[in-house]
């Protein structure tokens, strides 16, 4: 029997042998010997490539203004592993997690012994977070981010209020799909029958294979751009802008999360928060979303965790994200010398990440860190220009210690260091402690 916190921890980790195994049988078999807890619950459920964590952080923090208790599963971590099921935005003990464990551990054993096979790392941390969700009667409602994918994702055995999928771009491709459309699909999964479905997609590829799900599900479907829209965007101190839906319009919202993704992300909270306000589900005011909005903060996001020096996290780990840093960088740290340390997982799409990267660094540092997927220095460097302003570093610590000493010792400068969310976590806790 699992004693302690970090027996618990070395037994769920132990669990990252058995892989991905997409599909729900096992959690469907789970779900029933636990007396289906993902039927007891409100749930929010948020697909996408990215701005997942977000979306989720900005539903949660309006609805807790409004004064409900929120519950939200997320991944992966930054600080610790226990914030992937927290309350509220506070991670729940070591305790609880210990508790749960001896729940679900000896189903997983169970289960280990069936033609189903044993559950994966995910699915155990799935089953962890719906049980404790369900069981937990003061909860008011559950955000649950989409692990990989949707269709087969361990998350999608659950009926949601409110379905969102945030964006599509070329990440997992091994499972799910070389084409926009293929991907959608995976996506476009999530959505079940007479559940709304809320979307920021641009790809008219993409629209069209989850607006055709949609149909099939009798689904309302709702279209940033085509249904809802941002107006009068404007960055800032953050950004500003207004969201006008079909019969409201928020104005003068404004997030200190930065970058037009996080605001194409905070309007698909605010219509999700919206649409549940107008179905009667929750009673909430327009001050209280306002406010909820300004406080989000999301941690490894353009994070700021220097002034001066100007130090910068973000983890853009596919290249829909870099994009999307770039794009940041372009309209908040104008005139400044970019600095950039990354290191990312070698399945990813190197090429085209660093190539965007190559565009407004002044210099870029290749460095590695302690993970499987690791892309060695080597690998980012193959693919990459190999020109003069490019260099790599294997210790990881010593080129975020030479970044900051860099732009400490030179005017107008900014360090950013990015790419995968596992390497952002490892640095954060560096750089903090």
């Amino acid at each position: 029997m699992i004693q302690t916190y970090d027996e618990a921890l070395s037994w769920i980790h132990g669990r990252l042998r058995l892989g991905m195994k997409p599909g729900l049988s096992r959690m469907e078999w789970m779900m029933e010997r636990l007396g289906h807890p993902q039927e007891k619950i409100k749930a929010i459920h948020v697909a996408g490539t990215n701005g997942k964590g977000s979306t989720v952080s900005y539903i949660r923090n309006m609805l807790q203004e409004a004064g409900y208790k929120i519950g939200t599963f997320t991944s992966p971590y930054i600080e610790t592993f226990n914030e992937r099921i927290s309350v509220n935005g506070q991670p729940i003990s070591d305790d609880e997690i210990v508790s749960l464990l001896q729940v679900i551990k000896p189903l997983a054993e169970e289960l280990e012994e069936t033609e189903l096979g044993g559950p994966t790392e995910f699915e155990v941390i799935t089953a962890m977070a719906l049980y404790y969700f369900g069981e937990a009667s003061n909860i008011d409602f559950v955000i649950m981010e989409v692990g990989l994918g949707g269709r087969l994702d361990s998350t999608n055995v659950i009926h949601p209020l409110i379905s969102i999928i945030t964006s599509i771009g070329f990440d997992h491709m091994n499972i799910l799909g070389d084409t926009i459309e293929e991907i959608a699909g995976e996506k476009a999964g999530i959505i079940k029958q007479h559940v709304p479905v809320i979307t920021a997609i641009e790809q008219p590829e993409a629209i069209e294979v989850i607006n055709i799900k949609a149909k099939e599900k009798n689904s309302p479907f709702y279209q940033l751009g085509h249904d809802f829209f941002i107006l009068g965007h404007q960055s800032n101190d953050g950004e500003s802008f207004t969201v006008k839906t079909q019969n409201k319009t928020f104005q003068n919202l404004h997030i200190s999360m930065k970058g037009a993704h996080q605001v194409r992300n905070a309007s698909l909270a605010v219509l999700a928060v919206h649409m549940l306000q107008d179905s009667g589900v929750v009673q909430i005011e327009d001050r209280q979303l306002v406010a909820g909005l300004e406080k989000t903060k999301w941690i490894g996001r353009f994070e700021e965790i220097s002034k001066n020096p100007l130090v910068i996290l973000d983890g853009a780990h596919n290249p829909e994200g870099v994009n999307s840093l770039v794009d940041t960088v372009e309209a908040h740290l104008k005139g400044k010398d970019i600095h950039i340390i990354f290191s990312a997982l070698s399945d990813k799409k190197l090429d085209t990440m660093i190539r965007q990267l190559e565009r407004i660094a002044k210099s870029l540092t290749f460095t590695s860190f302690d993970y499987p997927r690791a892309a060695t220095t080597g690998e980012l460097f193959e693919n990459s220009s190999a020109g003069e302003s490019i260099n790599t570093v294997d210790n990881w610590r010593e080129a975020v210690e030479a970044g900051v000493e860099r732009v400490s010792s030179v005017e107008n400068a900014a360090l950013i260091i990015t790419g995968s969310l596992y390497f952002i976590s490892e640095v954060r806790g560096y750089l903090l402690n």
